[in-house]
């Protein structure tokens, strides 16, 4: 424990997630609801709202490293609020996605209109231009992309070793228009003539020239990777080459993420409050499921230096843990949260939490001694509240 020393607070961060006040005007364990002025309407109640968070989206700017992202989570009643002054903040130019998140597979049942079943995540770099993020998982790839399997059981599906991008052709990069040498009946591929084989010239669907991916040299260093077969097309038969795609690669393999991500994959808001429950009670009614924040941190480095001033129950925290558990990263999390009193009559008022970050606290202890990696509280002087 590091009880009261601000020292060991880092001032650069290289991942922000955010999940702020809805404004919704539920009742909650914290304050959803921004009134704004007497007579104001709907306009004050964004506007207020807007002006709360907008020097706390600043201050976060300032902490991000130049190569880190930012993901902030909300839902409808301020999503388009939001977008705009995380422009302003952030600039356009850098922003990365707005991902649909299926939080409540069966949709709200209550009330008038559409079960609705989604929230956003709305994703930001620093400076897009050299902002680390990489939007794939390696548990987004599934076996059935991978129909094909070789004699030693490794499974894999072909790909083009042709450049199917018309801008990339023999007048643009010449060297990489060359014949191949190929046998459909063995598969196998060379760069010099051999016994059985025909040559191959990378052509478009419509017979005109094209380019290969790979350069020369690639094609001796790999020919294992590498498939000569007879294809069918609108102009008959053909020869041509294919890259061997394996499922399981030298360094793992990812999948490019897409932007809506299903409770199946991420948990769900009734996930979320099982893992809640099991830990300290059922404190909190809408927290976020770690396996959110587990796929948001698989976008980063696993040495991330992680922030979340709006900590809430303490999701990010856990995650961050049962993440460096499961591959032995070195991430670290600063969970933030002021000492809000809790709604009266809540469940985490109830259950003797008299402050939100009482139910933080209390979490990120919990997790500490069921997964590890510590827990430290620092006391923030009023400057860095």
């Amino acid at each position: 424990m590091l009880e009261g020393r601000t020292d060991a607070v880092p001032t650069e961060y290289d991942l922000i997630y955010l999940d702020p006040p809805y404004n919704t005007g539920n009742d909650f364990a914290y304050r959803d609801d921004f009134r704004g002025a007497r007579g104001a309407g709907a306009a004050g109640r964004h506007a207020t709202w807007v002006a709360y968070l907008r020097p706390r989206i600043e201050a976060g700017h300032r902490v991000l490293a130049d190569t880190g992202a930012l993901f902030v989570s909300i839902d409808d009643h301020e999503v388009a609020h939001l977008r705009l002054l995380l422009d302003e903040v952030y600039g356009e130019a850098n922003f990365l996605a707005q991902v649909v998140v299926n939080l409540n597979p069966k949709g709200r049942q209550l009330g008038k209109g559409f079960a609705t079943s989604h929230e956003y995540l709305l994703v930001y770099a620093k400076d897009a231009a050299r902002c680390v993020l990489d939007a794939s998982s390696p548990h987004t790839v599934v076996e059935s992309d991978f129909p094909l399997e070789a004699p030693d059981g490794r499974r894999y599906r072909r790909l083009p070793l042709r450049n199917t991008n018309k801008r990339f052709n023999p007048l643009s990069t010449p060297t990489l228009h060359y014949a191949l040498w190929g046998d459909p009946a063995t598969g196998r591929v060379a760069s010099e003539p051999f016994d059985g084989a025909v040559e191959v010239k990378p052509v478009f669907g419509d017979g005109t020239p094209a380019v290969w991916r790979w350069s020369r040299p690639r094609i001796d260093e790999r020919p294992d990777d590498l498939e000569c077969r007879i294809v069918r097309g609108a102009r008959g038969e053909r020869v041509d080459v294919y890259q061997r795609d394996w499922r399981h690669p030298v360094g793992g393999r990812r999948k490019k993420l897409p932007t809506i991500w299903l409770a199946e994959e991420v948990g769900s808001t009734d996930t979320a409050v099982a893992e809640l429950k099991e830990l300290v009670g059922h404190v909190f009614e809408s927290p976020k499921p770690t396996g959110l924040l587990l796929r948001v941190l698989g976008t980063m480095p696993d040495d991330v230096r992680v922030l979340d001033y709006f900590a809430g129950s303490g999701t990010t925290g856990h995650a961050v843990a049962l993440a460096n558990a499961a591959d032995g990263g070195r991430r670290t999390c600063l969970s933030v949260n002021s000492a809000e009193p809790t709604r009266a009559g809540s469940n985490a008022e109830r259950g003797g939490h008299t402050t939100v970050s009482a139910v933080t606290r209390a979490r990120l202890r919990a997790v500490a001694e069921r997964v590890g990696g510590g827990f430290v509280t620092v006391e923030l002087p009023p400057t860095h509240r």
